[in-house]
């Protein structure tokens, strides 16, 4: 009897060991496509206290960046950024940055832009906000809020059911990267140092309401109740970017719900001249976002900001030896990743090198 359980445990041990392999190998590692793929998941490899988390979609992760608000103000944050990340999305990620052992943030920033979609909207979207999370009751309580119809529960613990046809499209990159995943960020950043310019902005789509829904309302209320349970501030802000649209509907409800909430809210449309932003200068598509020099100059704003509202809480940490030479490490980073990039649009009109560690 004996023999027949140690060979049902060594079955058992093998298929899991031969299951995770399988799966590893054929999940996306984002490496030469949807690189923001690996955002979400990047932020448990950061190894010291961040002051400030920002959460949102591209407009956070392509459009503000952490070493400027370090340079200038000795500001720790993080961006926990991703596409189209819904605002229940962001509370979940908010609640998985909370139960993280090491942090505990003064000030929470969130971006407002998808407040106007009350459902989900895209599975690939889905994926790319919440495979990255590591398997906990609130990844599960985020997956069961932000399924399509077609979805299911187990590809999301197991997402070897979901990408269980990709042996067909295997590439070197999926064995380079199988023990770990390219670095595509800096704190949650991704650097775009080339320039295109706006040309012109497309004419706003015309609703038929512009009433934000009850789901993102209501997940939008939990993360008050949230950081507040946590002795937290939260800011709302919405980017200075130029395209999509943001309506005047929308910007009077987050007046109004932050004014009843007793929070900051900056719609940084209203500063872009403050700023110093040019569109002919600081974005590389058009002015859906910022490259890296329009990410340093909002970052520069909002670092004043959250000095000048919240500088009790967050405070200058430059003169703390431990954090600031983990951040000048990442300052050092930060500004070979430009150089390179710059190099590669002076030599072939174009960037090469998105990966961080490439």
């Amino acid at each position: 009897m004996k023999q027949v359980i140690i060979k049902v445990i060594t079955a058992v041990v093998v298929f899991s060991l031969i299951f995770a392999a399988l799966q590893r190998l054929l999940v996306p590692k984002y490496a030469s496509f949807a690189l923001e793929g690996n955002l979400i998941r990047e932020y448990y490899n950061s190894t010291r206290d961040h002051d400030v988390i920002i959460l949102g979609d591209c407009e956070v992760y392509a459009n503000i960046s952490p070493i400027a608000m370090w340079e200038n103000f000795g500001i720790s944050s993080h961006i926990r950024g991703s596409p189209q990340q819904l605002v229940w999305h962001s509370y979940y990620l908010l609640e998985d940055t909370l139960r993280h052992a090491r942090e505990m943030p003064s000030l929470v920033i969130f971006n407002v832009m998808t407040m106007q979609y009350a459902e989900p909207q895209y599975e690939p979207f889905n994926r790319l906000a919440l495979d990255g999370m590591r398997l906990t009751p609130t990844k599960i309580r985020a997956v069961q809020s932000s399924m399509m119809e077609d979805e299911d529960l187990l590809s999301y613990i197991f997402p070897f059911f979901r990408f269980k046809d990709n042996w067909r499209y295997l590439s070197a990159e999926d064995f380079r990267y199988f023990f770990r995943n390219p670095q595509v960020s800096i704190n949650g950043f991704m650097v775009r140092s080339d320039v295109m310019p706006v040309t012109f902005i497309p004419d706003p789509i015309r609703r038929a309401t512009y009433q934000f829904g009850e789901k993102p309302l209501y997940y939008l209320q939990r993360m008050v109740y949230l950081t507040r349970e946590h002795n937290i501030e939260l800011m709302l802000i919405k980017a200075p970017v130029l395209f999509p649209h943001w309506a005047d509907g929308w910007d009077e409800q987050i007046v109004r719900f932050a004014e009843e909430n007793g929070l900051l809210y900056v719609n940084f449309l209203n500063y872009i001249d403050e700023i110093g932003l040019d569109f002919s200068l600081h974005t590389f598509n058009a002015g859906l976002h910022l490259n890296v020099f329009g990410a340093e100059l909002l970052a520069k704003h909002l670092g004043q900001i959250i000095t000048d509202n919240f500088g009790e809480l967050v405070p200058d940490r430059r003169s703390n030896p431990a954090v600031a030479a983990h951040w000048n490490e990442l300052t050092e980073i930060y500004h070979r990743q430009i150089a390179i990039q710059q190099q590669e649009i002076a030599e072939t009109g174009r960037i090469i090198t998105f990966l961080i560690e490439d």
